[in-house]
């Protein structure tokens, strides 16, 4: 098998068929052969019936992962990838704003350049919102600051790479994950390809503000453990300034004969201080839940049912 799209949906009803219908409109006769491997990640609405509906029909091979629940992105991503098949793999989302074009366009740049493993693409501009797209810009600048995985600004889990870089993927079988992450950590030789997003087809967007700002710190938590010394540098710096403060409340009695401040003082200082103590203790739990969920070696995903229309 030549290449292999790895599909995730959740509640992509009306995206599916036609995301299939372009893809079989741009790959054929262009690429020997290619697979769809749909991953249906617990949907609420009809995109199973409709992936059940492409199987049937299709030509092409055509495999359905379904989930016994929605378990996220990341894990639909990884159930994908272990039911891939091809030389190639390409990941894509199922509402069209990825136009598959830009995967003849990578599977082009694989074959003519041995030597690089894959290809990502990335917005050079952002069609959304000033201010979302700022804090997408600081998350990049702050990770890349933190972490010693590069990051690199506006890359998106559209790519296509060779099959070995998949099995590293799948190596790294950890439950939290954060694959922008994993695919900089595993390393390669990586193309970073420009592209244009469109507009979904259908449906709206399941990524909040909420919800990408959870992911962002998922994405700090597991590849950085530089928060867990702010608490160690907060520390000699309260200590460092507690001792100032003290020389100078005693300078102040014995030199001047002012008595030392009192009630208020008192309570900002223990208010501050509390405060810094349980950011703190956030951040190592933070740290400490992940590792609770890990230790438990739970699957990343459970399949509930898969359908191959080749077997």
């Amino acid at each position: 098998m030549k290449l292999s799209l790895v599909i995730p949906c959740f509640n992509e009803a009306g995206n599916v068929r036609p995301l299939f219908d372009k893809v079989c409109e741009v790959l054929e006769n262009k690429i020997d052969s290619f697979e769809f491997v749909f991953v249906n990640d617990g949907s609420t609405d009809e995109t199973m019936a409709n992936l059940k509906e492409i199987c049937s029909l299709s030509s092409h091979p055509v495999k359905v992962v379904d989930l016994s629940r929605n378990f996220g992105k990341e894990a639909a991503i990884y159930a994908g990838l272990e039911h891939a098949s091809g030389d190639l793999i390409t990941l894509i989302d199922a509402d069209l704003q990825q136009d598959p074009a830009y995967v003849l366009e990578m599977v082009s740049y694989l074959d003519a350049n041995p030597e690089c493993d894959c290809v990502a693409a990335f917005q050079e501009k952002r069609h959304e919102g000033a201010f979302r797209a700022w804090c997408k810009r600081r998350f990049y600048h702050l990770i890349n600051k933190l972490s010693d995985t590069e990051f690199v600004d506006g890359a998106s889990d559209f790519r296509t790479f060779r099959s070995y870089v998949r099995d590293a993927v799948l190596s790294m079988s950890e439950y939290h994950r954060f694959s922008k992450g994993i695919f900089s950590w595993v390393g390669f030789n990586t193309y970073y390809m420009p592209y244009d997003a469109d507009k979904r087809l259908s449906g709206t967007t399941n990524w909040s503000f909420g919800k990408l700002c959870r992911y962002a710190l998922e994405g700090i938590v597991a590849f950085t453990t530089v928060p867990l010394k702010i608490s160690t540098w907060v520390g000699c710096l309260t200590s460092l300034g507690a001792l100032i403060y003290i020389i100078a409340v005693i300078v102040e009695k014995l030199a001047f004969g002012i008595a030392a401040p009192g009630y208020a003082t008192i309570v900002i200082l223990i208010l501050f201080l509390g405060g810094l103590q349980l950011l703190a203790l956030g951040i190592n739990g933070e740290y400490l839940s992940k590792t609770y969920i890990q230790s438990k070696h739970r699957p990343i995903y459970i399949a509930r049912d898969v359908i191959d229309n080749q077997k």
